[in-house]
């Protein structure tokens, strides 16, 4: 089993039979996942904006206009920070202190690097593309030498990362469990409801299988 390094910077100190540094796990949530917030520096100030993403094995693809304020910042630094994390349930215990969540979690840390040559780029687009919705890139029209100019491609390598997980029941008091208050769980996802045509020809044309596909995987 493929481990990250515990360091001080990654390792988790509150809650920690709930971490994990185990590479496939981790993927997994990545891989669940399609937007993580990322944290950077702009004059001084700390800002966290969401972003889509790819992965490509222990690299993040981010991508957005070459004038993008956050990318150019990452870019400038070297390195950067970025949370996935998935809501699966409230946890409604018999007194406020217990409530919790469950969730899935993981927190990355790399080195960032603007992708400049042809082929890397492509790559790098096609991932973004397909860690969307598998079978995509295909079903679109190729982007023009002008849009692949202005799109600026950054990666991150995954150097370290962690994990937290909560997948269990309510913990309440062993004096509360006498009480008449329900607890329990509120299971919660996201899921896909059924494509909707953009107007003109797509109304006219069938949906396309990677679409189905995509919606009876999530649905």
């Amino acid at each position: 089993m493929k481990t990250y390094e515990q360091s001080k910077i990654n390792r988790v100190k509150r809650g920690t039979k709930r971490a994990t540094y185990d590479v496939l796990t981790i993927n997994s949530i990545l891989d669940a996942g399609f937007i993580g917030y990322v944290g950077y520096v702009f004059e001084g100030k700390a800002i966290t904006i969401p972003m889509a993403y790819g992965r490509m094995d222990n690299k993040i693809i981010l991508h957005g206009s070459n004038a993008n304020r956050m990318l150019t910042s990452l870019l400038k630094v070297g390195e950067m920070s970025m949370t996935v994390m998935h809501l699966d349930g409230l946890v409604l215990a018999r007194s406020g202190f217990h409530h919790s969540v469950n969730y899935r979690s993981a927190t990355l840390f790399g080195t960032v690097k603007k992708i400049e040559e042809k082929e890397e780029k492509d790559a790098a687009l096609f991932c973004f593309m397909e860690h969307m919705m598998k079978g995509r890139w295909d079903g679109i029209r190729e982007m023009n030498q002008a849009e692949f100019d202005r799109t600026l491609t950054v990666e991150m390598a995954i150097e370290t990362a962690s994990a937290k997980i909560r997948d269990v029941g309510v913990n309440d008091e062993p004096e509360d469990y006498d009480l008449n208050v329900w607890a329990g769980l509120v299971p919660i996802k996201q899921i896909a409801e059924y494509p909707i045509a953009d107007k003109g020809k797509p109304q006219e044309m069938e949906i396309p299988k990677h679409v189905l596909d995509y919606y009876e995987q999530n649905k």
